[in-house]
């Protein structure tokens, strides 16, 4: 099967377009060398997918048909992905709060001059 095929029908990627751009990217790589989309792609290849700022590691165990529903995504992959990405993820999306809420709009006049006055 189709690497840009594979990963849309295990349900990584939403659409099998938005598949093919992050392959052709050089957002995924085959055994540790990137691919492109028609690549194929059998039980026992690992996989290292970029997304959302995480490096994926998948391991292939199977290849489905046809897409699959989400309860049976396991039986095609095993997720190896270590907790210090995810952590990491946490870390970063923490870091960007700190200054500024979500929402709370642009910056004021005076927390220009606060931020002009810390960087000189």
């Amino acid at each position: 099967m189709r690497i840009d095929k594979f990963l849309w029908a295990v349900r990584f990627y939403k659409t099998r377009n938005i598949s093919a751009d992050a392959i052709k990217k050089g957002h995924v790589r085959l055994n540790g060398v990137i691919a492109k989309p028609s690549k194929e792609v059998f039980g026992g290849d690992k996989l290292e997918v970029r997304k959302n700022q995480i490096n994926y590691q998948i391991l292939v165990l199977d290849t489905p048909k046809s897409r699959v529903g989400a309860k049976l995504v396991p039986q095609y992959i095993k997720d190896q992905t270590p907790k210090e990405a995810f952590e990491n993820q946490e870390l970063l999306k923490l870091a960007k709060d700190y200054y500024r809420k979500k929402g709370t709009g642009r910056p004021t006049k005076k927390d220009r001059r606060d931020l002009d006055e810390f960087l000189e």
